[in-house]
């Protein structure tokens, strides 16, 4: 009896040591810096070519893979070689540095400075490239008011090269 008793206070009192253990093995995942209000210019031979605008930021340059996180969201202007602006707004993006990937997330929308706007849920960006791309369902609207929507679309940053998976829409003939 006695036996049966230490063994189950034996069991209790491991179990309790065990989930100590565990929680102080885990590691902490926390960002090696952090920043509220950010108002980030990129600059190229003195020209301004993106300013990148958000309420947080979130730097995980220490991690094995490395990458910058905008939990609330961010709004870009980008600048062409002509000055003329377009605009990327996200209500999520994460930035990968060693592949220069950005990852833009939930109510994706970029304007161009002639009108044209592409919206979906979720939106890569090749920086080397400066080439977008995604799988999901996208809606593009030109200036003159077509549309084309469907899922998976790739195309340049300014919207010169624009392949589509399978869509369908309207066109607008300009004149």
């Amino acid at each position: 009896m006695l036996v049966t008793v230490l063994a189950v206070t034996v069991f209790f009192s491991c179990e309790s040591n065990f989930k100590e253990v565990k929680r102080i093995n885990s590691v902490a995942f926390s960002p090696s810096g952090e920043a509220d209000n950010v108002d980030l210019k990129y600059t190229d031979s003195g020209k301004i070519k993106a300013i990148l605008v958000s309420p947080k930021m979130l730097d995980y340059s220490n991690a094995k893979y490395p990458f910058t996180e905008f939990p609330r969201g961010v709004h870009v202007t980008l600048y062409d070689d002509n000055q003329k602006q377009s605009f990327v707004d996200a209500d999520y993006a994460i930035t990968y540095a060693r592949t220069d990937i950005i990852d833009l997330q939930g109510n994706v929308k970029i304007t161009s400075s002639d009108g044209k706007l592409l919206q979906t849920d979720q939106l890569y960006y090749d920086q080397k490239n400066e080439w977008f791309f995604t799988e999901k369902n996208f809606k593009y609207t030109d200036e003159a008011g077509g549309y084309l929507e469907g899922p998976g679309v790739d195309f340049s940053r300014d919207f010169k090269v624009f392949n589509m998976q399978n869509s369908r829409g309207e066109v607008t003939k300009l004149e």
